[in-house]
């Protein structure tokens, strides 16, 4: 099974929670084991597993990376986002989750998070569901 997740950033940097967004397609796709590959067809944005219980993780997160990689440096890249290049190789555009008894196998603390870097923007995140 493949689907296409719509998501629509806000911001320039938004990282938005798809957890229960990606485990609705699971259920929809009826695997009970399995994978769920997760993929960002975009070159300022990726995806990434971390915290989602406690809002402050997303914040510190944000800032550490603006501050490794702020906006407005002497970057050469002429559309002027070259950070968001940047931030996107960093966090990765690709991810899975194993799926055991139809549920995404997340650690209690965990939540899938999409990433923006060049927003707002109407964006996808391709999810394709494997079975055992």
């Amino acid at each position: 099974m493949l689907k296409y997740l719509e998501v629509v950033t806000q911001k320039r940097t938004h990282f938005e929670d798809i957890t229960n967004a990606v485990q609705e397609i699971v259920d929809e796709s009826g695997v009970e084991n399995g994978i769920c590959y997760l993929y960002v067809p975009h070159t300022t944005a990726g995806i990434f597993i971390n915290e989602n219980a406690d809002p402050d993780v997303k914040w510190d997160i944000e800032q550490t990376l603006e501050k490794l990689i702020p906006w407005e440096d002497s970057y050469k890249h002429i559309e002027g986002n070259a950070a968001a290049h940047i931030k996107s190789i960093l966090v990765g555009t690709n991810t899975f989750v194993p799926i055991k008894n139809g549920k995404l196998m997340l650690g209690t603390w965990q939540g899938i998070f999409f990433a923006e870097f060049d927003g707002p923007r109407d964006r996808k995140v391709i999810v394709k569901i494997i079975e055992d």
